[in-house]
């Protein structure tokens, strides 16, 4: 499923199976699989624990997971599941400390999500938008060793609308944690602005729909990251 604008309302349904899905992303040749619970990030805990644990035994890539996990035992479930990292952005912005905690706990084993509207932080699956600026939070945890930012631009979030290379560009030069770009990959264009952007501290780019309607070929994407 994938949501335009983080609007569950506005939602697309590619796929019946996700761990078939997941298995054909693995044979692409992608070397990480990016799983947000959707549900599970409106509802504030896991929602979707079949179909991830699925997902889990069928592939060998490392797994990012993100959506509703917001106390210490939901990440202590994941991490021990087998999920190589989880990804934390409600809990970031009202937690801090707990994230800072899992960090340090479990290193390499945490991201920090950072979901912009305007500019602004949203929480609880983009229903809200805080006062809190990005870029602000994003240096709230420069010190706790987070294995890096994934920085969302909301209101390019399945648009295919392009990416917003300018502000991810602007947040990995304030920042020392390493940035994963998402938010309205449309094309190879996209990935060609990030990658010669010249942010050595962008790690990595999240693609989503531009895959499932086609317009990105996953051969083309993997080929421009090749050196």
């Amino acid at each position: 499923m994938r949501l335009r604008r983080g609007e569950m309302a506005d939602a697309t349904v590619y796929s019946d199976d996700p761990a078939g899905q997941a298995r054909a992303w693995q044979a692409a040749g992608f070397s990480w699989l990016h799983v947000v619970d959707l549900n599970g990030a409106f509802a504030g805990r896991s929602v979707n624990t079949d179909a991830l644990n699925a997902i889990l035994t069928c592939v060998t890539i490392p797994i990012q997971l993100g959506g509703g996990i917001r106390d210490r035992a939901g990440i202590e479930h994941w991490l021990a599941a087998g999920v190589a990292r989880v990804v934390l952005g409600s809990a970031a912005a009202r937690d801090p400390d707990l994230v800072r905690e899992a960090c340090r706990v479990h290193p390499g084993g945490i991201a920090v999500g950072i979901d912009a509207r305007g500019g602004r932080v949203a929480v609880d699956g983009w229903a809200q938008t805080s006062e809190l600026a990005a870029v602000e939070l994003a240096l709230r945890f420069e010190d706790a060793g987070a294995a890096a930012i994934i920085y969302t631009d909301i209101g390019r979030d399945g648009m295919l609308s392009g990416v917003d290379v300018a502000g991810t560009v602007a947040l990995a030069a304030r920042i020392s944690t390493p940035v994963i770009a998402s938010g309205g990959v449309a094309g190879l264009e996209d990935l060609t602005a990030l990658r010669d952007a010249g942010a050595a501290r962008i790690e990595g780019v999240i693609i989503g729909r531009a895959l499932y309607d086609g317009r990105i070929k996953a051969e083309e994407a993997l080929a421009l990251f090749k050196y």
